[in-house]
């Protein structure tokens, strides 16, 4: 349904923003999308999230709320009635927001190392790493799922859509580096769960295609150093 009080900030390329899209794809709402610039940030992103001065910055009766994983929480609490998100057991849930927390600070970050590394030697380093974290993502994967082809279950839930909006901009980094960050033959069952993610009606209208966000990393870096000079 349209919910002309519900109103999202953002860009189509960020995962992040996608994740509220999926989100409130789940909850039957249609948000009037509003694009921010970012170069330079808006005045409204500004005065809506003056702490971080990211997106998403999700509007509900004008109110703002920022942090996707935060709106992520809220868009489940705020409407109840719709197919749940997080785990309605306390501890599935504080599994659930542990491995969020996880993703976002520690897998994310190593995953994207690799275009800040300089030199042969820098870049085999940051390689080395990443196959313990998408190993810890595997096992995680198959103990929280418990046999169920998502991590919520049956359907697509928190943590499927906190790691899967982020994989696009994973591969969109093996395309740009000419590298692999996801070796399919050591996360069999992750690389199974990527497939149903990503084929799944729900979140397929929002996750943009690899090559399509390599196109726009390169615009965007070359943009913000043509800026930076």
């Amino acid at each position: 349904m349209t919910a002309g009080n519900v109103k999202l900030l953002g860009v189509w390329a960020s995962p992040f923003v996608n994740r509220v899209e999926i989100a409130l794809k789940i909850k039957s709402i249609d948000p009037v999308f509003i694009q921010e610039t970012l170069l330079p940030k808006s005045e409204l992103l500004l005065k809506s999230n003056p702490v971080y001065k990211k997106i998403p910055v999700l509007f509900h009766n004008e109110k703002p709320i920022c942090e996707s994983l935060v709106i992520l929480q809220y868009i489940d609490e705020a409407w109840p009635d719709g197919p749940s998100i997080l785990p309605s057991d306390p501890y599935d849930r504080a599994i659930a927001r542990f491995w969020a927390a996880y993703i976002d600070e520690k897998w994310f970050p190593m995953a994207l190392e690799f275009r800040k590394a300089e030199g042969k030697e820098a870049k085999a380093a940051v390689l080395e790493k990443i196959p313990e974290g998408n190993l810890m993502l595997e096992e995680a994967f198959i103990k929280i799922s418990k046999g169920k082809p998502f991590f919520g279950g049956d359907s697509i839930g928190y943590l499927d859509i906190v790691l899967g909006s982020l994989l696009g901009w994973v591969k969109a980094q093996e395309i740009i580096h000419e590298m692999k960050i996801l070796d399919e033959t050591k996360i069999p069952s992750l690389a199974k769960w990527d497939e149903r993610f990503c084929s799944d009606k729900v979140v397929k209208d929002f996750i943009p295609e690899p090559e399509k966000l390599a196109e726009v990393y390169r615009k965007y870096y070359n943009l913000k150093k043509a800026t930076s000079n």
